[in-house]
């Protein structure tokens, strides 16, 4: 059973409640997430566990009740968390009056395809492109009794606005340096020039 780190794996303010009974693809790298079969669940079904469990975890920072959030999870989510820890886990998101409502109406934008772990449990991930910040999500959740139950929950939050690179540094052009030229060479006088010359000119 493989626990999310809660601190380093969620993002900014994100919040982690676990736990998976699986390796997360994540970390092993894209060649590893390639690999993993694509779950046969239709785009409806996927929206419909997305902004469940979203809309059950807004609740739950409202009302500071996160029992109906557990209930919603399988049963190894269930044995490990119990409402006051849920409540713990999520305690900076609930602070900072992060409001998820929108993920009813938004439309999530998946950057893991839902695909199916080791263990049979079903993993994605992505995020609702909204303004000023988006809404990132990591979600895993397990087959039981014919449903997909929660069995992970990762909520965090990001700039949806477009990062420009840094410009490079400019280097100053060289500076030219002068040369100095040559003096011409003198051109010997011809025979009929050397007798044109004054008498008494210096050679």
């Amino acid at each position: 059973m493989v626990m999310f780190e809660k601190a380093q794996r969620s993002l900014a303010l994100g919040a982690l409640a676990a736990v998976l009974t699986f390796n997360m693809a994540v970390a092993q790298g894209p060649a590893a997430s390639a690999a993993r079969p694509a779950a046969q669940i239709d785009r409806n079904g996927v929206l419909i566990l997305i902004r469940s469990t979203l809309t059950a975890l807004q609740q739950a920072n409202e009302t500071g009740n996160y029992t109906v959030l557990r209930d919603l999870g399988s049963e190894v989510f269930q044995q490990t968390n119990n409402a006051a820890r849920l409540g713990e886990i999520f305690a900076n998101l609930r602070a900072q009056k992060l409001d998820l409502s929108g993920v009813v109406v938004l439309e999530p934008q998946l950057t893991l395809l839902p695909q199916i772990e080791s263990t049979g449990a079903m993993h994605m991930a992505g995020f609702f492109p909204s303004v000023p910040v988006q809404i990132n999500f990591e979600l895993a959740y397990a087959p039981t009794g014919g449903r997909w139950r929660l069995s992970g929950i990762s909520v965090g939050l990001g700039s949806s606005a477009p990062v420009a690179p840094s410009p490079a540094p400019r280097v100053p052009p060289p500076e030219p340096v002068a040369q100095k030229s040559a003096a011409p060479k003198k051109k010997p006088l011809t025979k009929q020039e050397e007798s044109a010359k004054p008498a008494g000119d210096p050679q």
